[in-house]
């Protein structure tokens, strides 16, 4: 098979092209960066290009047999007045990509989802059953309290494993525009009888993260602090949720759903968390992070991002039912395999 891999050149996206080339397939990058001397697959055919760029985007489409859509601005970034760049790249990048398949026949998207598009995830109330809390609120975060109520009651909520029919709920800019790729996607294949997978990724980490960054994700953040001889910060108490899958997992997800799509139906999407399906705090992180590279013990700050959520951890449950994927990676293996691994400048 035939695939361009947008942002093929970044942490997960090349990860993505050394597992096609291990599958047997013909991977071609299309990434704003160039290619770098002595990693293994820049040999591959190479786009240099801004995913806007509809003149790259028509050189490298004719020929393919799919699309393995991940470029992206990641993370929560610094402030608001990231929103423009957000939506440019994303969704303006998303919505040119998608016309440039029209033009030149590539019927097939495997697209980089996020976990993010689901807010605060599920919560079950002892009283009411599942809710849904509203945003935490700015007074209770400033001294503390940084658990959700339930929204009914007020009562202390037990946080489970979210499933792809939840509803969604973005509450940050990039979470916006990840809701809305999906959204021109489903648009792109009902209108022109493509077909299309969402890999909703929960929280990648691995070598090749991008280090000292504002985009980069908070096992890349704890990392460039233990780099530094400095002890990783903890957001909040250090309690929070998450699900932490490692690359080459994600590597294998992508390869996997892409040989899929051809048994797809015309016009149909169709979504998949993508994570471990073993919830870790982010302080357990921190803390194994740490002890695996032998730094500092991790700082709790009790500081907060407006933009985080509580606790969003992941079922994976379909996509090993339907595609037959599972993580082979688990949790310490992976931390004391990254507690060292290299990282990158972007």
């Amino acid at each position: 098979m035939r695939v361009l891999v947008t942002g093929g050149a970044g942490f997960i996206g090349s990860h993505i092209v050394e597992e096609l080339l291990t599958a047997g397939h013909e991977p071609t990058v299309l990434d704003i960066r160039p290619p770098v001397p002595g990693e293994p697959f820049a040999q591959v055919p190479w786009v240099r290009a801004d995913i806007r760029d509809p003149q790259a985007l028509a050189r490298a489409l004719p020929g393919m047999d799919a699309v393995c859509h991940q470029a992206a601005m990641v993370g929560l970034g610094k402030d608001f007045s990231d929103a423009p760049e957000y939506v440019a790249v994303n969704d303006l990048g998303t919505a040119g990509l998608l016309a440039a398949m029209v033009d030149a026949g590539v019927r097939d998207l495997l697209l980089a989802g996020s976990m993010v598009v689901y807010g605060e995830g599920r919560y079950d109330c002892l009283r009411h059953g599942q809710v849904r809390p509203g945003p935490r609120r700015v007074a209770d975060l400033d001294v503390g309290r940084f658990e959700p109520p339930c929204p009914e009651c007020g009562a202390p909520l037990v946080p489970g494993l979210v499933e792809e029919d939840e509803p969604v709920d973005p509450r940050s800019v990039y979470a916006a525009t990840k809701l809305a790729q999906e959204n021109l996607a489903s648009a792109w294949a009902r209108d022109v009888g493509g077909r299309a997978t969402v890999l909703r990724y929960h929280n990648v980490y691995g070598d090749r993260m991008p280090r000292d960054t504002p985009y980069a994700g908070v096992a890349a953040f704890f990392r460039s602090s233990l780099e530094a001889g400095q002890p990783p910060r903890v957001f909040e108490d250090g309690a929070q949720r998450r699900d932490f899958v490692h690359v080459t997992d994600v590597a294998r997800a992508n390869a996997v759903a892409l040989a899929a799509l051809a048994d797809r139906r015309a016009g149909s999407v169709r979504a998949y968390n993508t994570g471990s399906g073993q919830p870790h705090t982010v302080g357990e992180l921190a803390a194994a992070l740490s002890a695996a590279r032998g730094g500092p013990a991790p700082e709790v700050t009790g500081a907060y991002r407006l933009g985080d959520v509580r606790h969003i951890t992941a079922s994976s449950a379909r996509l090993h039912k339907e595609l037959n994927w599972s993580p082979r990676v688990g949790f310490e293996e992976g931390v004391t395999r990254f507690a060292n691994a290299p990282l990158r400048a972007v």
